[in-house]
């Protein structure tokens, strides 16, 4: 158990079983709603229902699509319609349970739903649990790019239903890998040797090892979130590899590849501004591309470097004609800054496989 430290705000992130999320709830309300998808919910959904009623919990249910390619405007709007049918109110509660997708729709329809409802994620993939579910980052994609529409709403706890991660697919698991290879070349040298070295019983996901990197991950992100929780600063960092990362999502179209594939691809492509820049050694990147490929993920990408440079150019954290990249300089150390559209395009032409 960690806990994310924002004052009045703090909540905590607590490692456990799904039937578990019913003794750890920390709010004094009396309803919640249960919001899931139509591929988690047959599997886990009855568990989260019966752990919630059995804290003497109201509950009602709600299914959504799954899919990154769901996670749109079109799917907030519907689940808002749906919790204003069930006649919330300020004292109804929304449970996230399921991936990332489903824990940023969820927490945007709690933030902006009657101007804010308490919500508790319930994280059930690798991904989620150390990386989207920690932070209050809520929102939707559009077709202009990822993440365009959304807000700052912290969760009230974070429950890391480790069982959960039984019913996940390899790829799937996977995929989560990507975000947990960027939290250790963010911010923790010795985290990133323990995965070269731990790479085989984290891909046969032994509990030791599965335990580690979550708790690992959600300590690194909970310490930035604290030091900066609206993204003004230091924060901005834990978007290493996100830059070129979104707009390969953007350009293969959301849903054709994975979050976390697309962010290890892109950390491979922006440990290549440092080398184009004099600030870092080729071994860099190649050290990336090792671990990656140890943890069965991809290191190019079938898309034109002209391509993810015109989407990049749609980035949240562009400035005044240059895009803010979060690139790193070495295993543990990155820095913030603007990067032209030629260092981009060499970023991009470093995991292009049409170049």
């Amino acid at each position: 158990m960690l806990t994310v430290d924002l004052g009045p705000r703090s909540y905590q992130v607590r490692l456990g079983e799904l039937s578990g999320l019913g003794r750890a709830w920390p709010l004094d309300v009396q309803r919640c709603v249960l919001v899931s998808n139509d591929r988690v919910a047959p599997l886990h959904g009855s568990v989260a229902e019966a752990s919630l009623r059995g804290a003497g919990l109201r509950v009602d249910r709600i299914d959504l699509p799954d899919g990154e390619d769901r996670k749109t405007l079109e799917t907030w709007r519907a689940l808002v319609e749906g919790l204003l049918e069930l006649e919330v109110d300020r004292s109804t509660a929304l449970v996230a349970l399921g991936g990332g997708v489903t824990c940023d729709i969820v927490g945007f329809a709690a933030a902006t739903t009657l101007r804010g409802l308490p919500f508790v994620s319930c994280p059930t993939s690798l991904l989620a649990m150390v990386d989207a579910s920690v932070g209050g980052k809520t929102g939707v994609n559009t077709a202009a790019g990822k993440n365009l529409v959304g807000a700052f709403h912290q969760p009230s706890l974070v429950h890391v239903a480790l069982d959960t991660l039984s019913t996940l697919d390899d790829a799937e698991y996977r995929c989560g890998l990507g975000e947990v290879v960027k939290h250790a070349v963010l911010a923790d040298a010795g985290f990133f040797a323990w995965l070269e070295h731990n790479h085989e019983g984290v891909l046969r996901r032994e509990p030791g090892c599965v335990s580690h990197i979550v708790e690992r991950c959600c300590a690194i992100k909970a310490s930035f979130v604290a030091e900066d929780e609206l993204e003004q600063g230091r924060r901005a960092l834990l978007n290493c590899g996100h830059t070129i990362g979104h707009a390969i999502e953007g350009v293969l179209g959301f849903g054709c590849i994975r979050h976390g594939e697309a962010v290890g691809i892109g950390l491979v492509a922006e440990a290549q501004i440092a080398v184009l820049r004099g600030e870092a050694q080729p071994r860099l990147g190649h050290r990336i591309e090792g671990l990656l490929e140890a943890l069965g993920l991809p290191i190019r990408v079938q898309a034109s470097a002209e391509d993810l440079v015109q989407a990049c150019r749609l980035d949240k954290k562009r400035r005044h004609g240059m895009v803010r990249v979060a690139y790193p300089v070495d295993i543990g150390r990155v820095r913030f800054a603007e990067v032209s559209q030629a260092e981009l395009k060499g970023a991009a032409q470093a995991v292009s496989k049409e170049q």
